[in-house]
């Protein structure tokens, strides 16, 4: 397929997604990364964690994007005493017919946030975690698949750390994006003031159908990329397991006790493209790895103790990663 043609389907396709956005807009203010950072995971199929504090708007920016896609939602409050079928569902006696039916879960969603994921215990973690990857959930001897389009969006907290269970690094790696929610700047948060004191309703426009995005991903996966914007990934991800190969990077050797997996190289890819898309180009530049990369990365790096001990975070070394591998 020519690359004007690719270009041509993408504007007549990627065009609601600044309505989506617009609409969004109306209740979210000051989130406008996370936002298209959530678009982005729906759009290449991926799953999202979020780290921030409470009370900035987690659980109103998953809403508010399913009410723009007139999809289903479902928030779930993870507790040390959840079970795995409190999410995915039982088996259920009737009594009168003396047969078990399926009673399926929350999970049966579009969307779902997972909300405080790491203080639920460590079953009920991979339960979801199994949603996540096979897209499907067995319930006795039945396994039903999930809807599509299927995103969550677990949350953590980073300032509270008692009674948790962190979740271990080879679930984190399924995540595509991990992403920092920040405080609102001033006048954004003079906005949101102005909004909630009036507390006056404010009616969100169903923009897509939830099968729009299948026909959506269908044009993504179309876009274009150059092989040495692929050798440009694989030398980012490289770089975190074999910083001593680069020569700018050797003094990052000792520091990483684990880099990137596979998956890191696959999801940059992915998601390079649905940036590509939502910015209406049927092509990839450079820019599209850069503005996604780190969200991408930051979570699949484990430091060493001497990294530790300099007091070193992921954050930095892919900061210096990006600074140093030459983009093509």
């Amino acid at each position: 397929m020519q690359i004007e043609e690719i270009h041509r389907r993408v504007l007549d396709t990627s065009s609601f997604l600044d309505e989506v956005k617009a609409e969004m807009g109306k209740v979210i203010v000051g989130q406008t990364t996370i936002i298209e950072r959530l678009l982005i995971g729906l759009l290449s199929n991926g799953h999202i964690l979020l780290e921030g504090v409470p009370g900035l708007a987690k659980t109103l920016i998953i809403s508010t994007l399913a009410q723009a896609m007139k999809a289903t939602f479902k928030r779930i409050q993870f507790t040390p005493d959840l079970l795995p079928a409190d999410i995915t569902g039982t088996m259920i006696y009737n009594q009168k017919e003396g047969i078990f039916y399926p009673k399926k879960g929350p999970l049966f969603a579009n969307f779902i946030l997972a909300d405080e994921i790491n203080r639920a215990p460590s079953k009920v973690q991979s339960a979801l975690l199994e949603a996540m990857q096979e897209r499907q959930v067995t319930i006795g001897d039945t396994t039903f698949e999930l809807p599509k389009p299927f995103l969550v969006m677990a949350t953590q907290n980073p300032l509270e750390q008692e009674g948790t269970y962190p979740l271990p690094e080879a679930q984190v790696d399924r995540f595509m994006l991990k992403l920092k929610i920040t405080y609102p700047d001033f006048e954004a948060e003079k906005q949101i003031i102005n909004r909630m004191v009036k507390d006056e309703p404010i009616t969100i426009k169903p923009i897509l159908k939830p099968e729009s995005i299948d026909s959506m991903r269908s044009v993504i996966k179309d876009i274009y990329m150059e092989e040495k914007l692929n050798d440009y990934i694989l030398h980012l991800v490289f770089a975190t397991r074999q910083p001593q190969r680069y020569p700018r990077l050797s003094s990052l050797h000792g520091l990483i006790e684990c880099g990137a997996s596979p998956r890191a190289s696959i999801y940059l890819a992915r998601a390079a493209k649905a940036h590509a898309y939502m910015e209406h180009r049927g092509y990839v530049i450079p820019d599209d790895i850069k503005a996604i990369g780190k969200d991408v990365l930051r979570h699949r790096i484990i430091l060493s103790y001497e990294a530790e001990a300099e007091q070193l975070t992921s954050e930095d070394i892919v900061n210096r990663i990006f600074d140093e591998i030459e983009v093509p």
